[in-house]
């Protein structure tokens, strides 16, 4: 059994182990399913790129941001 600690702000570290075998690399994300009092996290999938500017800057995605930027 693998396991890691809690801190104070609620923050662990994924064990080694746990990272080669998902394959996760710095700025990688994981997700997580709760099942019958379980956990399972799993590496999320990448999502396809998308040419939209607010997909990325969320403090940008107003609807008066989108309104200003409609025609770029």
């Amino acid at each position: 059994m693998i396991s890691s600690k809690i801190t104070s702000k609620a923050q662990t570290t994924i064990p080694q182990a746990v990272r080669k075998v998902l394959g996760l690399r710095n700025g990688d994300e994981i997700v997580y399913v709760i099942e019958n009092g379980r956990v399972i996290m799993s590496k999320a999938e990448a999502s396809p790129a998308v040419d939209d500017p607010f997909a990325t800057f969320e403090e940008w995605d107003s609807e008066a941001d989108r309104k200003a930027y409609a025609d770029f």
